[in-house]
């Protein structure tokens, strides 16, 4: 077999090459980097989200020098063969909408040094976004209604239901769903209607509403359009809160007892007196003395084998009340009691 040991050259200088074109020659004829000579930044002036890929919002919260910088690098578009680039990056803002870019490059192409600049314009352009876009237009897809059956919403309730609905939003919108807004919230005179963006925030703020608070809740959709041959609804998401809630003093034929859960019409209870727990059916209940949340202190001015005496911190009278020796620490004398007031009369919590 004969091998062929003949030299090649570049075709254009007659340099010795190995293949085709020689470095300096491909050099001559090859742009080391090129750049956009605009880029156009679209942001929403209400709340500071960005478009991207000409339709996509996302939420940001980067300053316009950080956004300025990364637009003009995304501008610079170098040649796959282009080695060791460093560049030196300045940025003046022209006007409230406009920023100028400079860019010098230095590297290496084909192994010969490379040096230029770049010149690129950045445009702020200001667009109402999706979500901002529906607020502001009033759009939501649900409402949900937080009640208590036979009651009034507490302001403990009121409070830690609308915390908890915000909370939910917050997280919808951190994990990118953006229309899982919450538009308006109403306080009413038994509760709170939260009016919301999509059906998705809607059912999320139902169902951590009933495991932290139990009760049970029904769904009325209203047909309110079409979009796309689909039928379009907005639901009414009900929620009533259990007519006795954790920690509720009841009556029960005289005896008192300490609400730890309900379920539809059953409630689970803690009796004061021995500290046995029990299920009873609400219409068991005579009424209501109080809860544990707005319990009063008294002092025990006496303890004598099964009743101890507690000073009434209104009256300074003093009341006799069965001990409850199932408490966990041993009543003195001089101790103070956690107890609620029942007429004329002081219960004694566990």
């Amino acid at each position: 077999m004969e091998i062929d040991i003949r030299e090649q050259f570049c075709p254009r200088c007659g340099e010795p090459t190995e293949n085709g074109l020689c470095r300096r020659c491909r050099m001559k004829e090859t742009e080391p980097f090129t750049c956009d000579e605009r880029v156009i930044h679209t942001f929403c002036p209400s709340c500071g989200a960005v478009k991207s890929n000409g339709k996509v919002w996302s939420d940001s919260e980067r300053e316009r020098e950080e956004v300025d910088r990364e637009l003009a690098m995304k501008a610079v578009h170098l040649h796959p063969d282009f080695q060791d680039g460093s560049f030196d990056l300045r940025v003046r803002e022209i006007s409230v909408n406009r920023s100028l870019a400079v860019i010098g490059i230095t590297g290496t192409l084909y192994g010969y040094p490379v040096q230029g600049e770049c010149r690129v314009g950045i445009s702020w352009h200001k667009e109402q976004c999706d979500r901002c876009n529906r607020i502001s237009g009033s759009y939501y897809e649900g409402i949900v209604q937080i009640r208590a059956q036979g009651r009034h919403l507490t302001p403990y309730e009121q409070e830690a239901a609308v915390r908890l609905a915000t909370s939910i939003e917050d997280e919808q919108l951190e994990s990118g769903d953006r229309l899982s807004y919450i538009s308006q919230l109403e306080e009413t005179r038994d509760g709170v209607d939260v009016i919301v963006g999509s059906q998705h925030i809607g059912i999320l703020i139902v169902q951590a509403l009933i495991n932290q608070f139990g009760g049970r809740y029904t769904t009325h959709p209203k047909l309110v359009g079409e979009k796309a041959g689909r039928a379009l609804y907005r639901i009414t998401y009900l929620v009533r809160l259990p007519r006795y809630r954790h920690g509720d003093v009841i009556d029960v034929a005289g005896q008192y007892f300490q609400v730890q859960s309900s379920e539809g019409k059953r409630v689970q209870v803690t009796d004061l007196l021995n500290g046995k727990v029990r299920t009873i059916r609400e219409d068991e209940i005579n009424r209501e003395i109080g809860n544990t949340s707005t319990a009063i202190e008294a002092l025990v001015v006496y303890a004598d084998g099964g009743v101890i005496g507690l000073m009434d911190p209104d009256t300074c009278t003093t009341h006799e009340v069965p001990l409850v020796d199932w408490r966990r620490q041993r009543i003195e004398t001089g101790d103070q009691v956690r107890v609620l007031r029942d007429h004329d009369q002081l219960v004694l919590l566990g």
